[in-house]
């Protein structure tokens, strides 16, 4: 049987660094403050002029490096992003122009923080059947271009960054031995739309808008409803969760990582947690985290790997996947 495996991992953070005491000098807060909350201490801010397609762009070449492939070989580009350049065309027409990469498929995915999940599911269906021979799965982010700048609940919780995975076909023998995507567990409730949301569009406003959020209830549900997601993607993959090796979450919260770790038996030491220098990058947070796994030697082949998210909608998903 065909398996959509990970061949290479690359990530790519702005130049423009933000501390908390940067952000203190322009709304109520403070290092303190936001590193309790939080555990986040700096994140990152794409400069004037540079859009989502160009941080996607150096996320995916790195990644094409390290699967020892190039641009003209890329036949499906999926961006996971909620902050486009522009309305349309899609980020991944962007990056297929901007990549060098030939006639393909190019589109993108809108499952907010949990869109790296979904896009990696939606790839799958594509690279596992035959149809695409060597696809880039990217998530790309300018979430502080959403930042209300004097609401201290949220501006300190985001920054920017892309991070993509090349994913190729790989033939395997339908065990948990197999290299490749093993199972997945995605969901979406709608009802909780008012938790998580962005205050203009399109087809409403006319305008981009700016993220609003409940913060506990968010809180309340990621941990609830992010466990019940791996257990589920877990179960599928069949494997137990005594068997990952590395949990790879959507840095959102240190508190959120920790409570998840703990309701569903992850040892801590176990989770690749990034949000301190990264903070919440949306759907670029999974591969982010998970190319820096791979950089300091952690994140090994033939490890087993276990990465999650939960983004407004609400959506979440989890995936287990074979290195």
């Amino acid at each position: 049987m065909l398996r959509s495996a990970v061949t290479g991992v690359g990530g790519y953070l702005p130049t423009e660094e933000v501390t908390n005491d940067d952000l203190a000098k322009i709304v109520d807060t403070s290092d303190a403050w936001i590193i309790e909350r939080t555990g986040i201490r700096r994140r990152y801010r794409a400069p004037e002029g540079v859009g989502t397609s160009d941080l996607a762009v150096e996320a995916a070449r790195k990644a094409l490096d390290a699967a020892g492939r190039t641009a003209a070989e890329v036949d499906l580009i999926i961006v996971a992003t909620t902050t486009p350049d522009l309305t349309f065309p899609a980020v991944a027409a962007m990056v297929q122009r901007k990549l060098g990469a030939p006639v393909g498929i190019a589109f993108d995915v809108q499952a907010v923080c949990s869109g790296f999940v979904y896009a990696l599911a939606v790839a799958d269906g594509f690279v596992a059947r035959g149809t695409a021979k060597c696809a880039l799965v990217i998530g790309a982010e300018t979430m502080t271009r959403l930042m209300d700048w004097t609401d201290r609940g949220t501006c300190v919780l985001f920054g920017d960054g892309a991070g993509a995975v090349v994913l190729e076909p790989m033939e395997g023998q339908g065990t948990l031995d197999d290299r490749g995507i093993l199972g997945f567990s995605l969901r979406a409730d709608g009802t909780k739309q008012d938790l998580l949301y962005v205050d203009g569009g399109p087809s409403t406003t006319g305008t981009v808008g700016k993220l609003r959020m409940h913060g506990n209830q968010v809180f309340r549900h990621a941990v609830v409803n992010i466990s019940e997601a791996i257990t589920s993607a877990a179960k599928t993959a069949g494997v137990e969760i005594a068997d990952i090796d590395w949990f790879v979450p959507h840095q959102a919260n240190q508190r959120i990582l920790e409570g998840v770790a703990r309701r569903v038996g992850i040892d801590e030491n176990r989770v690749i947690s990034t949000v301190s220098d990264h903070a919440n990058t949306s759907a670029a947070s999974i591969p982010l985290a998970w190319a820096q796994g791979v950089s300091d030697g952690r994140i090994k082949p033939g490890q087993l790997l276990l990465v999650e998210a939960m983004g407004g909608g609400l959506t979440w998903g989890a995936a287990v996947i074979r290195l």
